[in-house]
């Protein structure tokens, strides 16, 4: 009896890696007129996210006019395209802000001397071609007129989160988000934001991944620890039926 409970517990185990993982990393900021200058804890947050895909989809928002409203992005790593809905695709010149704390993350690529972004004072919706597993982002100047953004997945992964993003401080900020499912996907992100209206933010380089792109699942360590345990476990009890 006890062998065939440890053969159940060890399976439930292994079971349980099939999960939502959430990332998360925040840089503070210095004021509105302040562009960071580095951005380490969003920066090594993105670096453990994107180590769980292969080859995603990044959009930068550098091929877009600013003013362009609602647009479809091609997210060629993935091979998934998706309609944004609420906000516009706004700019800065590289390396300052717009005097009201927002600002590109991603310096500037095509060296025109701006870095563009996407500004929303509301909710934004992004509805994806085809489903996706995974999901990103850059915020910057989220959460100084106490606005907490949240984020909803839909059309097969129904899951609300809380950003968790930092309220009423200095303007300026960045962060990266980010979610990997190794089971489930979604075809649509809803974000909210309960300061709607008030507080304007930028969001940056969202990356997306197919099931496909979600790296093999490799245990936890406490599952290895479970595993291990359980070995010994076995082998004790065998050889106390030997010497019995």
């Amino acid at each position: 009896m006890k062998k065939l409970l440890f053969i159940a517990l060890l399976g439930s185990s292994f079971s349980a890696n099939a999960a939502v993982t959430t990332y998360f990393g925040e840089d503070l900021g210095l004021g509105e007129g302040i562009k960071l200058a580095s951005t380490p804890n969003s920066n090594a947050t993105q670096a453990n996210f994107l180590s769980s895909l292969i080859n995603p989809g990044v959009e930068n928002f550098e091929a877009f006019t600013d003013g362009t409203t609602n647009p479809a992005v091609n997210f060629v790593g993935a091979s998934v395209t998706a309609t944004l809905s609420g906000g516009s695709v706004m700019s800065t010149a590289n390396g300052v802000t717009n005097g009201a704390g927002r600002y590109g993350v991603s310096g500037d690529p095509d060296g025109n001397g701006v870095d563009s972004y996407y500004e929303t004072r509301g909710e934004l919706s992004l509805t994806f071609s085809n489903p996706v597993a995974a999901f990103g982002f850059y915020g910057v100047d989220i959460g100084d007129f106490n606005g907490q953004v949240t984020l909803t997945t839909s059309g097969g992964l129904n899951q609300f989160f809380n950003v968790g993003n930092t309220l009423n401080g200095l303007g300026g900020s960045v962060l990266f988000w980010g979610i990997v499912s190794d089971a489930d996907t979604f075809t649509s992100i809803t974000f909210g934001n309960t300061s709607n209206g008030n507080d304007a933010f930028v969001f940056d380089n969202f990356t997306v991944g197919s099931l496909e792109q979600v790296k093999s699942p490799v245990p936890e360590p406490e599952t290895y620890a479970m595993f291990l345990a359980g070995l010994g476990f076995m082998g004790y009890m065998a050889r106390r039926r030997k010497d019995s």
